[in-house]
């Protein structure tokens, strides 16, 4: 189910970059980040249901390697990451899923890539996206990996003029895709321990 960001682009005055290049300025641009905080779009694209879901809400990155996701619409819930910890909450439903965040899947790929805890050129095979559409003012790059399947990869689209992650697809062995919009970026504020603590009523059913 999810689900990044990354950056930098060719600087004035040199020549045109290669994909691993691109990645690689990405992997430095990502390590100096401390924080992010992003609107998002999540569409999942499944072969068993006829129409996308899409959901939307606010998206919060600190290092090292939390990240939560509040989703607003169209149900309130929360995906919650810090380190292994999987935490999933819905409060209407009263029910909090947890779980250790494993290595393996498209997901648990995408979540690294966001949080910044997995290096790109080291666990993916990078190159330019074949099928990417031109004049984008962007750069995009298929990432597929080294130890997986080839028809299990992620399509990263970073924006030109501020080298930031705007797309993310995460594509899986079932044919399966999640894809990721970000906007309204904000990077380097301080986000409260807070924010990455959740509160649950007495009463809740907790899933292990």
């Amino acid at each position: 189910m999810w689900f990044l960001l990354i950056m930098l682009l060719c600087r004035p005055g040199e020549g045109p970059q290669s994909a691993e290049d691109i990645a690689r300025n990405l992997e430095i641009r990502m390590g100096e980040l401390h924080s992010l905080q992003a609107d998002f779009q999540q569409t999942l694209f499944s072969s068993t249901i006829s129409t996308p879901l899409q959901e939307k809400g606010t998206l919060y990155i600190r290092k090292p390697g939390w990240l939560r996701f509040d989703y607003e619409d169209p149900e309130i819930h929360v995906f919650l990451i810090k380190g292994s910890l999987y935490q999933e909450y819905y409060p209407e439903d009263k029910q909090l899923v947890e779980r250790t965040l494993t290595e393996e899947g498209s997901e648990a790929a995408l979540l690294a890539l966001l949080a910044g805890s997995s290096g790109i050129l080291e666990h993916y095979r990078v190159e330019f996206d074949p099928d990417a559409p031109e004049d984008t003012g962007g750069h995009h790059l298929k990432l597929t990996p080294r130890e997986e399947e080839a028809d299990t990869y992620i399509i990263l689209e970073i924006d030109a003029r501020d080298g930031l992650i705007r797309r993310a697809v995460s594509f899986d062995w079932t044919g399966n895709r999640q894809e990721f919009l970000f906007s309204r970026v904000k990077t380097d504020i301080r986000l409260s321990d807070n924010i990455f603590e959740l509160k649950v009523p007495p009463d809740v059913d907790i899933i292990r």
